[in-house]
């Protein structure tokens, strides 16, 4: 235990049995709690060490006077493993100035309590850390304090001395501490933590139908071409689904049915055929030569590009053949094929990872290996969940102490335990289950959720659709669903998804499933970007600001500093991000406020609470906001009146700028 007892440290993961994580320029809260016996007074600190050795500093706070819960923000500033402890200390100089505060002016123990602080200071004056200048500074309070012919008040003031008070804080005077046992970090690059993903087919991209019906395949080269838009609206991740040869047997025609005609492409992710497996590249998407054009036009462009890592294959992937051990074969002598009722996938088998589980760890690690020294470092790892989590742990791991870049995104909309599992062992970053949180109180419990209870090792990557996923939500809340979506997503956490489409505001469903009709999963789909941009009939314009906003205001590039405020309509939700100055590239502190009516098809009026301690005010602060869409401002305080429109205006994202008056 200690000498004081040092509690409850946070960050930490599973009692410490996996690091907690981090990224490159992520403010951290550090928690602990200490105490000791009696009354006299403790201090408590951080001691955070990067990778390089060196051990910072900083003071704890009581989170509530009164108890004993300690709390310091930080920032974690290199990629690497960082370990922090947490010192608990007497602090004599409190205890002493405490005490002398009472008595001294009640009459009691007046000359024992300026000897024991005159004795303090002396000992603090020998302390050869110190500086010249600091020790002579305390060596005369000493004296001043000793000087018992001098007058009661100047001696007295030298409780209440400013420049003593910085000292003992700086440098606290103690003769007794206790450290708790180190916790670990592991603290990755910031697009770990801090991206904007758009998803896109590049078979759809320069996509032409003939008038026969057949179709000529957009390739990486086409592909290429669609970049410089995504750029402009501000993405700096690219993900495409699997880039593989697809197969032919069972292939699925239009909306997922069993009747493929010769002109439809199938799914990307039936993997595998005569062609090749998952090292291979479609043929009608080009070769690994235009596969790294297309990456450096992508780089050119300032983006990244994740691909798909999809375990499982089609019938007529050579691993069929070649390791036929590999997948699970029923009593009539058929491989079973993946299913997550009542959806079926036929032209998928799913790998079975407790049949040569060595033989598979093999080849997964080399696909990844390859793909890494073509030049990908991203990987979106399609249903997770569905193989075992001691192999993502050992992939992961392995893959990381070779290439510490390497990002994994889990694709893992199923149970939380498991979930949060494959976050706790590895997986940089996690898909939600954002997209069905859309009432005010489920968006305050799921933000709530990602902020606090699970910030420590799951990052959410807030996806506002995908090919499988169009929520009523979207279905039936026209353009002013996806506005709210996609403000929320882009403000609540810092890394965000798109998948293409959905700045076109499509929303029609196919009957009897959650996702798009005519789904790009089974047919190519080009889109004219730029007729809806010039009809103004795109969200594109809109999402370019959204993502410009994060770039402009690093408080949108933190996830744990959400803070709930209140509002009287049940469809109005209010947030804020604030960051501090002393974690801002201008030692300015940064504030957005975010005021939503999550209600699409309603004109909202109420008033909102604002709690300005959250961003640094007084209690009864005057502050202006302005809005960062519309340019708008006001004078805002602790109550005030919103009108939300949701037809025209239904988010505010307010920049909260200095008190006025």
């Amino acid at each position: 235990m200690g000498r004081f007892p040092v509690l409850g440290l946070s960050p930490v993961v599973s009692c410490g049995r996996w690091p907690a994580k981090g990224f490159v320029g992520e403010v951290i809260p550090f928690q602990a709690t200490a105490f000791r016996e009696g009354h006299d007074a403790i201090g408590v600190e951080l001691l955070l060490t990067d990778p390089a050795g060196a051990t910072q500093r900083h003071p704890m706070h009581l989170v509530t006077v009164g108890l004993d819960d300690y709390r310091v923000l930080a920032q974690v500033t290199a990629p690497g493993t960082w370990t922090f402890r947490v010192r608990a200390y007497s602090d004599d100089f409190e205890t002493w100035h405490h005490n002398a505060s009472i008595k001294i002016p009640a009459g009691l123990d007046v000359e024992l309590m300026f000897t024991i602080g005159a004795q303090l200071l002396e000992r603090a004056a020998t302390d050869a850390s110190r500086s010249a200048d600091e020790r002579a500074y305390l060596a005369a309070k000493a004296t001043e304090l000793a000087a018992t012919d001098a007058p009661l008040e100047t001696r007295t003031a030298v409780l209440d001395d400013s420049r003593l008070h910085d000292i003992a804080k700086l440098r606290p005077m103690t003769t007794l501490s206790s450290e708790s046992e180190p916790a670990t970090i592991r603290v990755e690059r910031t697009r770990a933590g801090v991206a904007s993903w758009y998803e896109f087919f590049p078979r759809s991209e320069g996509a032409k139908q003939h008038e026969d019906g057949s179709w000529t395949s957009g390739t990486f080269r086409t592909a290429s071409k669609r970049l410089s838009a995504v750029s402009a609206m501000g993405f700096d991740v690219v993900y495409l689904p699997p880039i593989h040869p697809i197969g032919t047997a069972f292939r699925k025609g239009p909306n997922n049915t069993l009747n493929p005609g010769p002109n439809d492409p199938g799914s990307p992710w039936a993997i595998g055929s005569a062609e090749g497996g998952h090292d291979a590249i479609h043929p009608e998407l080009g070769t690994v030569d235009d596969f790294t054009y297309f990456l450096a036009q992508a780089a050119k462009n300032d983006i990244e590009i994740a691909i798909d890592l999809a375990l499982q294959a089609s019938p007529d992937h050579p691993w069929v053949t070649e390791h036929p051990e590999w997948f699970t074969t029923l009593p009539d002598g058929s491989i079973a094929y993946a299913e997550n009722p009542p959806k079926k996938y036929q032209d998928i088998y799913p790998i079975n990872f407790d049949n040569d589980p060595e033989g598979i760890r093999a080849e997964v690690l080399r696909i990844v290996r390859y793909w890494i020294s073509v030049g990908v470092k991203i990987f979106r790892v399609d249903n997770p969940h569905t193989k075992t989590v001691e192999f993502w742990e050992w992939l992961i791991a392995t893959v990381n102490a070779e290439e510490p870049d390497a990002i994994f995104l889990a694709e893992a909309f199923t149970r939380p335990a498991m979930m949060q599992a494959l976050a706790r062992v590895g997986f940089q970053q996690s898909y939600t289950y954002f997209t069905w949180r859309n009432t005010k109180e489920e968006l305050e419990e799921f933000f709530t959720s990602i902020s606090s209870e699970t910030a420590d090792f799951l990052r959410p990557n807030l996806f506002v659709n995908t090919p499988d996923i169009l929520t009523e939500y979207l279905q039936f809340g026209g353009p002013a669903a996806f506005t709210i979506r996609a403000a929320l997503a882009a403000t609540a956490a810092p890394v965000w998804g798109v998948y293409s489409g959905f700045e076109l505001f499509e929303n029609v469903a196919r009957p009897g499933a959650e996702e798009n009709i005519d789904n790009e999963k089974y047919e190519f789909k080009p889109r004219d970007f730029a007729a809806a941009d010039a009809a103004g009939a795109s969200l594109s314009l809109y999402l370019g600001m959204l993502n410009q906003i994060r770039k402009d205001h690093p408080a949108l590039r933190q996830l744990r500093n959400l803070h709930l405020h209140t509002s009287d309509d049940d469809s109005i939700l209010v947030y804020s991000k604030h960051l501090d100055g002393a974690f801002t590239d201008d030692g300015v502190a940064d504030t957005i406020l975010v005021v939503a009516n999550v209600d699409p098809h309603s004109v909202r009026e109420t008033t909102v609470h604002i709690d300005s301690t959250a961003f640094g005010l007084e209690p009864g602060t005057h502050y202006q906001v302005t809005d960062l869409i519309t340019g708008s401002s006001w004078t805002w305080g602790e109550h005030n009146f919103v009108r939300l429109d949701a037809f025209t205006e239904p988010v505010h994202i307010f920049h909260v700028q200095e008190a006025t008056a």
